[in-house]
């Protein structure tokens, strides 16, 4: 006699029913207003305001700092800022807060234009020596020295080949005046309100702190906001199935290209979106040649926190340099992608594997990413 179809546990029906009624979980059951990271949210909004009040101290605080920059430092000329911006980057393990920097100089005039510009390309290359920077704690740890730093290695190739071509570039832009027409026109009134909130904070600290200090403890107050908003992005648990999914659209550059804008600029942080990939890395995730337009796409965007502080400085000309910045290192990395990307990603992997072959390779490559900007601040 055969079995009936209520009884039989392999019966099409009970077999296709299962999966309409899949088991809620605890977080499923609550209500929307609930699973809200409100948490994370207010993490946020902190790290906004101080955002711009590190910005506000900052611009208030450069004036006072001409003559150490321009005298102690000798950041006299665009080769010197070059170095200077460069050398800032590796202190304080981060690009964004020396960009920043670099506009509040020039909006007190102690930078001109083109040394503002070289500044700001200066800590986009020292921002990139927190990603080799991880890359050693992981080889402390006993990873295979080969793939840690290998992200690392070609973060700081990539950024370096493509931001020196798009040096030339964005010098042309800027002589040219070509973007001087392109401005955001409500940063009056985001500056007006700006203001109203925050300069008597200013002025509070400028009772009993001398001006030059507002430098230091805006930087400061900047760096507290990257981490907080570095804390209030969500957690992303990396699956296996996941990627096997992903995996065939991780081979095609322009995917990965936009892949590393969009998670840059989410993060407003290339240090974030980039770090990533080194652990990434080490479990098999992903592959060196797969990433190469990933750091690409995210040297474009991570410009979006440094063009918030041009137009909270309220500065067009400053705009501009920002501007600059961004179409420069876009048309650069555009073209690389279109014409020579099989041949330049194949160079960029063979330096960084020339790297890591020996130590003494290794010692001599660090030796000159010490060196170089040192020169080039004493030029």
């Amino acid at each position: 006699m055969e079995d009936s179809p209520d009884t039989n546990p392999q019966s099409p029906s009970v077999a296709e029913h299962a999966p309409e009624n899949p088991p809620q979980t605890a977080q499923t059951k609550l209500p929307l207003w609930q699973r809200i990271g409100w948490g994370k949210i207010i993490l946020f909004i902190i790290s906004l305001f101080l955002f711009i009040l590190g910005i506000t101290q900052m611009k208030e605080g450069a004036k006072d700092l001409a003559p150490l920059v321009q005298n102690q430092f000798s950041v006299t000329n665009p080769a010197n800022s070059l170095g200077f911006g460069w050398l800032f980057a590796y202190i304080v393990m981060s690009g964004s807060p020396v960009a920043a920097a670099a506009l509040t100089f020039f909006d007190a005039n102690v930078l001109s234009q083109m040394s503002t510009f070289t500044m700001i390309t200066g800590s986009r290359l020292g921002a990139s020596f927190i990603v080799l920077f991880i890359g050693f704690i992981y080889v402390l740890r006993g990873r295979n020295k080969r793939d840690s730093l290998g992200m690392g290695l070609l973060s700081l190739s990539v950024t370096g080949s493509t931001y020196i071509v798009a040096l030339v570039v964005g010098v042309a832009l800027l002589q040219s005046g070509v973007l001087d027409q392109f401005q955001l026109q409500s940063g009056a009134i985001l500056n007006s309100v700006t203001d109203l909130i925050f300069d008597p904070m200013v002025n509070f600290l400028l009772s009993f702190l001398p001006r030059w200090m507002l430098f230091i403890t805006g930087l400061g107050t900047i760096m507290v906001s990257f981490s907080l908003f570095d804390r209030c992005l969500p957690e992303m648990a990396v699956k296996e199935s996941q990627v096997g999914r992903m995996s065939r659209l991780i081979y095609r550059p322009w995917v990965m290209f936009l892949l590393g804008a969009s998670i840059t600029l989410i993060s407003m942080s290339v240090s974030v979106s980039l770090s990533i990939l080194v652990p990434l890395s080490n479990r098999g995730f992903v592959r060196r040649e797969n990433v190469i337009p990933y750091i690409m796409g995210a040297n474009i965007t991570t410009f979006v926190d440094t063009l918030l502080a041009a137009v909270l400085l309220n500065n067009p000309q400053a705009f501009t340099v920002v501007l600059a910045e961004m179409t420069s290192i876009t048309i650069v990395s555009i073209l690389v992608l279109t014409f020579i990307y099989r041949r330049y990603a194949r160079a960029m992997l063979d330096f960084a594997g020339w790297v890591t072959l020996s130590n003494r390779n290794l010692s001599l490559f660090m030796l000159s990413i010490l060196i170089v900007p040192i020169i080039l601040l004493l030029v």
